[in-house]
């Protein structure tokens, strides 16, 4: 429903006041060693956090191709990305990789003909290549195939009428044919046919395929048929192709002459039926969108120079991203309160939080007097563990004492004097501005002053978000927000889509209806607001209400998102969906009492992160940390980027 500037300005004084009632939950005091800094990956895809670096390394291990980072920095730590990977015929599988040689060694050894590629370092470290094939009075089996000569006569003198074939050099090499059966093959049936693109050679069928085998040799791009059986005995067509970036450059009918050529270019590849049986191209690419970058061999180069790339990543040649560097979504944690343990407590239930932002100042008074409660030995700590720290300054959300301190210039260079110089002091990134219940004839004092604010945070090096009312376009002109302005002098405008209905409101409703935060959106965006600043609010708590008869509130509390569950429970409430909400809406009845409340749930909150990714904004902002389940953080890292 639409509410007048009034209404709003109710909404904004009790909404945040009603929260920030809940408190702090009693909670055992956690330590910052607890608070998590390395992140596992699958290829590109967060999976987990982790406060120490083994239980990272252990659930790490249980995937294939992931890797621990340190949250700060990015700095990748460990990982079991394959090293190797064994070929055979231009094709490999998953179970063909390995960390260590040794291990890659062992299984090309178990093929007939195999190949070892380090993916760090052009061409093959390992080659078992068929270069001699036996065949028995005209047939043969894969598995006579030999790298070694020796090797494939030993197995030749197991049989009779038995030869072998060079395949590199396209001859026949050795025979224990006796001059018996030499007469009596060239006796028999003329079988083999010396072709060319499938034309007869010589004119001339053969009965010993000795014969047709020499008479071939002379002959380029021929081949001996056995015309009976179909069998390829002998080959001299150019069927591996050296490419160099893509294009052909000659072609070969043996594997080691392609591989000597190949050598000598840069960026080369052979390709045999359409699969690449040996390269020297880097097995790692950076792309960024569909353009190519760079080729990089090692993953170390890749990275480093991918990371200098808006949005680039790291991609094999199997076309598996491994690393990207997308424009991932900030997640700004306020914790509401002052105190050190309870900020540390709460951080330490969560993952994926870039920004923290504790209470640590207050407009105390008209002078521009700041009520300071920084903790600068806390700030270290945060940062490494590759967390921003932009504290929450407040004005008590009262609407008298602001207006008596915008309206006085020096009582405002006081204030922005000694929060720069404290915020420079304890080593923050930068200041999150949360001026509620301002009248609206302060507007244009309240635009300056954040202007000057902004001015001095900028000059050292500090950020500026400002948390503003979700509001609406009818009547957000004659607030004290001037969105506009405020817009281009701030980094980040966070919208504190919740309190939709409040205490002291006339109607009964949830925090925030998804509709009704989708629909804040796309008010700021209509103000011309970068989406590249704004931050979507999100609320980690309820409102339970006791309705009257006409289901109209009669009081209501506030109670935390990980707590709703035990009220259902506990309280036996009736579940409907609500639409026109997208939640659900539970209801129950105690001591002759109506209740009614709307559910938040991980579920809802994934579809509020939705809304910020649907309409590619900076962020989101919760309200606040230790409201949560923890269970909810799993879901957040995994879709924050």
């Amino acid at each position: 429903m639409n509410k007048t500037p009034l209404a709003i300005a109710a909404a904004a004084v009790i909404g945040l006041q009603a929260v920030f009632s809940i408190g702090v939950s009693a909670a055992p005091a956690a330590t910052v060693n607890e608070i998590s800094q390395y992140r596992v990956y699958q290829n590109d895809r967060p999976l987990k956090e982790f406060a120490r670096l083994a239980d990272a390394k252990t659930f790490a291990a249980r995937y294939s191709y992931s890797r621990v980072e340190r949250i700060a920095g990015r700095e990748w730590i460990w990982d079991n990305l394959p090293r190797y990977k064994v070929y055979q015929n231009g094709t490999s599988q998953a179970a063909w990789e390995f960390g260590v040689y040794d291990a890659a060694l062992k299984k090309a050894r178990s093929l007939p003909s195999a190949q070892i590629r380090d993916l760090e370092r052009p061409g093959w470290v390992y080659n078992k290549a068929p270069r001699y094939q036996l065949f028995q009075n005209g047939s043969t089996k894969p598995a006579w195939s030999f790298a070694a000569l020796d090797a494939a006569k030993k197995e030749a003198a197991k049989w009779s009428k038995a030869y072998i074939i060079d395949v590199e050099a396209a001859a026949w090499v050795w025979d224990n044919y006796s001059e018996a059966q030499i007469k009596a093959a060239r006796a028999g049936s003329p079988v083999y046919t010396v072709l060319v693109d499938g034309v007869s050679a010589t004119n001339k069928v053969y009965a010993f395929a000795r014969d047709a085998a020499q008479a071939a040799r002379a002959i380029a791009r021929s081949q001996v048929v056995n015309s009976a059986s179909g069998a390829v005995i002998l080959s001299r067509l150019p069927g591996y192709q050296v490419l160099q970036n893509g294009k052909e450059v000659a072609s070969y009918f043996a594997l080691q002459s392609a591989v000597e050529k190949a050598q000598a270019l840069s960026n080369s590849q052979i390709v045999r039926d359409g699969l690449v049986w040996w390269t020297n191209a880097p097995y790692l690419s950076v792309m960024q969108g569909d353009e190519l970058l760079k080729r990089f061999h090692t993953r170390k180069s890749a990275v480093s120079y991918a990371s200098g790339f808006t949005g680039s990543r790291v991609v094999t040649a199997e076309n598996r991203t491994l690393w990207r560097q997308p424009k991932a979504l900030e997640v700004l944690g306020w914790s509401g309160t002052s105190d050190r343990n309870s900020i540390v407590t709460q951080l330490a239930g969560t993952q994926g939080v870039d920004i923290s932002s504790p209470t640590w100042y207050k407009l105390a008074d008209a002078t521009g007097k700041l009520q300071d409660d920084s903790l600068p030995e806390l700030v270290a700590s945060l940062k490494q563990r590759g967390m921003k720290v932009q504290p929450l300054v407040h004005n008590g959300f009262d609407p008298k004492l602001t207006s008596a301190f915008l309206a006085d210039e020096a009582a405002r260079q006081t204030f922005v004097k000694s929060i720069v110089l404290s915020l420079k002091a304890a080593g923050a990134d930068g200041l999150n501005l949360d001026f509620e219940s301002i009248a609206g004839k302060d507007r244009s004092r309240y635009t300056l002053f954040v202007e000057e604010l902004a001015s001095a945070l900028h000059r050292a090096g500090l950020e500026l978000s400002i948390d503003l009312p979700r509001g609406d376009v009818a009547w957000d002109h004659l607030t004290a927000y001037d969105h506009r302005a405020i817009a281009q002098v701030a980094d980040r405008i966070v919208i504190m889509a919740y309190d939709e209905h409040w205490q002291g409101g006339e109607d009964a409703g949830p925090v925030s209806s998804l509709g009704w935060a989708e629909g804040g959106i796309q008010q700021f965006l209509s103000y011309g607001i970068p989406r590249s600043k704004l931050v979507l609010g999100i609320p980690f708590y309820v409102r339970v209400w006791q309705v009257d008869a006409a289901g109209k509130p009669v009081t209501s509390r506030a109670v935390f998102m990980k707590d709703v569950p035990e009220l259902i429970r506990s309280k036996g409430a009736l579940p409907t969906m609500d639409p026109d909400a997208g939640l659900q809406k539970y209801t129950y009845k105690e001591n002759g009492k109506s209740y009614v409340f709307w559910e938040e749930t991980n579920k809802s909150i994934m579809q509020r992160i939705s809304l910020a990714k649907k309409y590619d904004l900076a962020g989101i902002a919760a309200w606040r940390l230790g409201y949560e389940p923890e269970a909810l953080w799993g879901e957040i890292v995994k879709v924050k980027e």
